[in-house]
């Protein structure tokens, strides 16, 4: 086998557009119903030749992450190779972690996707043994790495595994808004069955196409995320965020991401979701503001 040459593939952001969850069941996990969405930003897991297998942390949010066993890049990348057997060369994955942290953007989830995706890419598909299924080991690794594995839309139920596909989105210009708070998803959770407040893990019905990002914005409005209030009363922080993207004239609609403590405000086109992040980021620099366009997100990256 050839030497591989170094890549590196996006770990693109996730995004619930909406999150309808039901009360907790006897199996410990809560139901849920999300369409989720990605970004074209995220982290980025990156693979060169080594003369050990190694692997690096590094990116302005990697200060406290595990980079042992714990983290879900070394787990995506030793029960894939658990299941391939022999590796030929040995390696070095180094993840630039340029999301938050406890985020709501499932940065952990889609740091494994894209090591399985890049070590798929490196060593050949047709290397894999025909009993290897991705999106099993995947579902191993976290409710949200199955879906962000494609990272492209998709309406995503149960435990967050059973995924289906999404209406047709156009693409949605959008600007990301962290406080600088990592929101717990454990708490959050245990707030949210503390109040009983969500109205269960419906699917709401919507078209087979959405024409506009109007028209999304429009859908949504009608939808929710049941973790937003519960993720509030823990973290004012991030109802700060809310009230300001809400009231800024480019906000087609704000809604918290995940269980936080990122928001995101849908805008009409690039340019006003440009015009919203500099005004944000500059009324409040301590906070982390990205423009992004949200779809799918599912391509390499180049070196």
């Amino acid at each position: 086998m050839r030497t591989p040459r170094p890549i590196a593939r996006l770990a693109a952001a996730k995004v619930n557009l909406f999150l309808h969850v039901g009360p907790l069941g006897a199996d410990g996990y809560h139901p849920i119903c999300s369409l989720m969405a990605f970004a074209d930003l995220g982290d980025r897991v990156s693979f060169a030749p080594s003369a050990n297998m190694a692997f690096d942390i590094a990116g302005p949010f990697a200060g406290g992450l595990d980079d042992g066993a714990g983290n879900l890049v070394v787990r995506a990348r030793d029960r894939l190779l658990d299941r391939l057997g022999d590796v030929p060369t040995a390696f070095r994955l180094t993840l630039d972690k340029r999301l938050p942290i406890a985020a709501g953007l499932g940065g952990g989830s889609a740091d494994a996707a894209a090591t399985l995706n890049l070590l798929v890419e490196v060593f050949g598909a047709s290397a894999l043994p025909a009993d290897i299924d991705l999106e099993a080991i995947a579902r191993e690794l976290g409710a949200d790495a199955p879906a962000c594995l494609a990272s492209r839309p998709v309406i995503a139920e149960g435990r967050g595994d059973r995924l289906s596909p999404a209406p047709h989105l156009p693409p949605l210009d959008a600007v990301l808004v962290n406080p600088g708070a990592p929101s717990s998803t454990r708490a959050v959770y245990a707030a949210f069955d503390s109040t009983a407040a969500g109205a269960g893990a419906d699917r709401p019905g919507p078209p087979g196409a959405f024409r506009s990002p109007e028209e999304v914005a429009a859908f949504l409005r009608a939808a929710r995320n049941d973790l937003e209030a519960p993720a509030v009363a823990l973290q004012p922080l991030i109802g700060n965020v809310l009230s300001t993207l809400r009231a800024q004239p480019e906000t087609l609609i704000a809604r918290m991401s995940g269980s936080g403590a990122t928001c995101f405000s849908i805008c009409a086109d690039r340019a006003a979701a440009r015009r919203l992040a500099g005004r944000t980021a500059t009324a409040h620099p301590t906070w982390w503001v990205r423009p992004s366009r949200l779809g799918s997100a599912g391509s390499p990256v180049a070196n």
